[in-house]
Formats: C-alpha cells, structure tokens, sequence
C-alpha cells in the first residue's frame, strides 16, 4: 500500500513539474492559467502544490489552456534519455504568435481610424 501512495505523490509531482513548465514557457501565470482553463486559482495553485488531484476533465482542461495533450502533463522529464525536447522551439512559435498578434492588431487599428484596409 505504501508504494502505491508514493507512485501517486510520485504523478502529482510530475503533473505539477510539467504544468509549471508549460506556463514558463507561454509566460502565463497561475492566473492567467486558471482564467483561460475556466479554474479557479485556488483549484489550479493546489493542484500544482500537489495538494488535490485532477479529474480527467479538469486534466483536459489545463491541457486545452496549455496547448498540449493530456498525456504531455503526466509523462516524467527523462533527462538521461538524450531526446532533446521542443522547448526552444515552442518558445520561438510562441514569441511569433505574440509578434503577429501585436501586428495584427496594429493593423486593425490603423484600418478603424482611417476606414482603410491594406
């Protein structure tokens, strides 16, 4: 019985590791993470302190906000493995995703003060 409670402490912290990573590199916080979940803080700040399990909507949820499959919250970093990870490149298509949306709104705005689009 033991072992089955640390196996599940054991996934609690591998579920927050990778929830915590995922926001660092959107750059969202537990707020922002929580609003665009459809959580609420207190839900989203004890599941990442490892203090309450997800249901498996709640897992869908988070994972909808992070952009990644449900899988990806619960699987261990396996850092002597060699498989090097996306991460620079997920934070490269964010950081695009970021600059097209400011140009687009620019544009946007420029359109609704001159009555003109390009």
């Amino acid at each position: 019985m033991k072992n089955n409670k640390k196996e599940k402490e054991l996934i609690r912290i591998i579920l927050s590791n990778n929830i915590k990573k995922y926001r660092k590199i959107f750059n969202y916080s537990q707020a922002k993470l929580a609003v665009m979940s459809g959580l609420s803080m207190q839900t989203l700040n004890d599941i990442e302190g490892c203090r309450r399990w997800v249901s498996s909507k709640t897992l869908s949820k988070i994972a909808d906000a992070l952009s990644v499959d449900e899988y990806q919250l619960l699987m261990p970093e396996n850092k002597k493995s060699g498989v090097k990870t996306n991460e620079p490149a997920l934070k490269s298509f964010v950081s695009l995703k970021e600059n097209i949306k400011k140009m687009v709104e620019v544009q946007f705005e420029q359109a609704l003060k001159t009555g003109k689009l390009k």
